[in-house]
């Protein structure tokens, strides 16, 4: 395989793996440390998977030695894509994809997430959706004045609203990241493929005056003795 062609193969590979590990592995597991099934997570899970994909498309261009630029412009215009999503969803976006996943989770889950984060509900208290809040009052209550009135504890929404937005703000910027890291690269791998690839004039000087090894000696048309001009 050319030099340049290594060099491709090894920068996809490379982008393909640090990808999937940060943006999957950190945002999986900076979130789910509390809720390991809420949807919502899962969602942001995908897009390390997707540009995880997309870097194999990389590998495929640099395996087969053709479409270079065009392999890399759309992964440059998909990467920077998911970023700009993820950055650009808003509190009322985040609640309402979370509201989403929030109906689609089974009540054990619902109430694993009110225990972990001592709430009731996802944006009422008088939410019935996540079951009975009686155990997670209790836990709510001991935790505040005893001289204070307590009713019950504050909606779920309000403490997962946090961790929502970092895992979106943390998708989208490694996301960035990656995407202009890729026009650097190439254009990196570009100068280093110049630079490893003879000039022309080089060449010129190289190759002006040598001999064709094929080509047959030439033969005088003249007589060799006993000639007059």
């Amino acid at each position: 395989m050319p030099t340049v062609d290594v060099l491709y193969f090894n920068y996809y590979f490379f982008l393909q793996v640090v990808a999937f590990i940060l943006i999957g592995v950190a945002v999986y597991g900076r979130a789910s440390a509390l809720v390991t099934n809420l949807p919502i997570i899962g969602g942001i899970l995908a897009c390390g998977v997707i540009l995880f994909l997309i870097s194999i498309l990389g590998l495929i261009g640099a395996v087969k030695h053709h479409q270079y630029m065009l392999i890399l412009f759309l992964l440059f215009l998909i990467q920077f894509s998911i970023a700009c999503a993820c950055l650009a969803v808003n509190t009322k976006q985040q609640e309402q994809l979370a509201e989403q996943g929030w109906r689609r989770v089974g009540p054990d889950l619902r109430a694993k997430v009110q225990t972990t984060f001592n709430c009731c509900g996802f944006n009422s208290t008088t939410d019935d959706s996540g079951g009975s809040c009686d155990e997670v009052n209790k836990i709510c209550c001991q935790s505040i004045d005893p001289q204070m009135p307590c009713t019950s504890c504050p909606p779920c929404m309000h403490k997962l609203q946090s961790t929502i937005d970092y895992a979106f703000k943390l998708c989208g910027s490694i996301g960035l990241f990656f995407s202009f890291t890729t026009r650097k690269i190439h254009e990196l791998i570009l100068v280093l493929s110049s630079s490893l690839t003879p000039s022309p004039s080089f060449l010129a000087r190289r190759y002006r005056n040598q001999l064709d090894p094929q080509e047959k000696a030439a033969r005088a048309i003249f007589p060799q003795h006993n000639y007059l001009y």
